[in-house]
Order: C-alpha cells, then structure tokens, then sequence
C-alpha cells in the first residue's frame, strides 16, 4: 500500500465534510418547510392579524430564533410562504395529465377556490395596508400571474395570435379569482359548477 500523501488526506477531509453538511442541508430544508406551511395555514385560518411569527414557528414545531434565521422578518416569512403557495400552485397545474378543456378550466378554478388561494389573499390585503409589503406582493403576483397565463395557454392548447384569445384566457383566470373570492364566504358549489360549465362554452368557442 502506497504512503498517504497530503492530497489523499485533504480529499478524504473534503468528502467527509460534504457527508457532514448534507443532513444539515437536509434538515433546514425540511425546517424550512414546516415553517412556511403553517405560514399558509397560519394566514388561510387566521389572516395577516392573527399570524405572527411566533404563532407560525409554535405551530410549525420551530423555535423562533431558528424561525429568524430561515426568515429574518416577519415580511421575508410570509412572502416567503405566498412563494411557496405559487410554486405549489403552479406544480398543481403542469402535473395535470392531457385532458379536454372543460377539465382544464375546472382544474384552473379549483386552484382559486382551497386553502391556497385563501393564504394568498390574506397577504394581498395585509399588502394594501403595509408598505414593507405592497412592493413585495405586487411583484410576486405580477410573476405569478404571467405564470399561470401561460400554463393555461399551454393546457388549453391555445393560439394567442388569434384575436381574442388571450383576451378569453384572461377572463377565465379573472373568473376564477372571483369565484375564490366569493367562495370566502360561502362555498355555493351548484352555483359555481353552473358558471364554469358557460365559461367552457365561451372558451371552446373562442379556441376553435
């Protein structure tokens, strides 16, 4: 067996220390996480008032010192967790399989109508009434917003170049917002299947 040389020894150091930071790699990943869904359950259930810091690091299981180092500010948390809900948001709809366009447009509306929807809109409106906030959120659903325009487009399998069409995509998703908003204060599901069963009448008819 040949003498260990200095490079031996320093490789053997390097890999160690990787096998040591991944658990902890691991870990805050996984600290992170808990911390931003009871963020978003936090906010869906009790709104911006009732959602403090230490309520989400007690419910995520966290302390709040760890909870400040994963999220210096209350704002960083919670911007954090509407992120969360737009990326949970947006893997809902591109794991959709291929299927027609009344499912698309049904799959679209259940995206506004559950919890999520619900997280979000509490910091929409915790936004308008915090300046250390409004920039943030307006910037984030801007983003959000051109990224689910542009997966329906791909579901539906439309041709925005035609005239019109990205006109009736919009208002689908306007319409879907509206019913997410009206759903906060009573789930009228007949009412609901009634108006997106028209709406997929006016988008076949306008992707022909």
């Amino acid at each position: 067996m040949g003498a260990v040389t200095a490079a031996d020894r320093a490789d053997r150091a390097d890999r160690a220390d990787r096998a040591d930071r991944s658990p902890k790699q691991d870990r805050s990943r996984a600290t992170r996480q808990r911390l931003l869904e009871a963020a978003v359950a936090c906010l869906a259930e009790s709104g911006w008032a009732g959602s403090t810091v230490s309520v989400v690091a007690e419910r995520a299981g966290v302390s709040r010192g760890a909870t400040q180092h994963h999220f210096p500010t209350r704002e960083d948390l919670f911007t954090a967790a509407v992120e969360y809900v737009a990326e949970q948001r947006s893997t809902a709809l591109k794991e959709l399989p291929a299927q027609d366009r009344a499912s698309v447009v049904a799959a679209l509306v259940d995206l506004y109508t559950g919890p999520l929807f619900r997280a979000a809109l509490h910091l929409w409106v915790a936004a308008s009434n915090e300046p250390q906030l409004g920039a943030r959120v307006t910037e984030l659903e801007a983003r959000v917003g051109r990224e689910t325009h542009r997966i329906a487009v791909q579901l539906l399998g439309a041709d925005e170049s035609a005239p019109g069409v990205r006109e009736t995509i919009q208002g689908l998703l306007d319409m879907a917002r509206g019913l997410g908003l009206a759903n906060l204060l009573t789930d009228d599901g007949a009412r609901r299947d009634r108006v997106v069963a028209q709406w997929t009448v006016l988008v076949e008819g306008a992707l022909r």
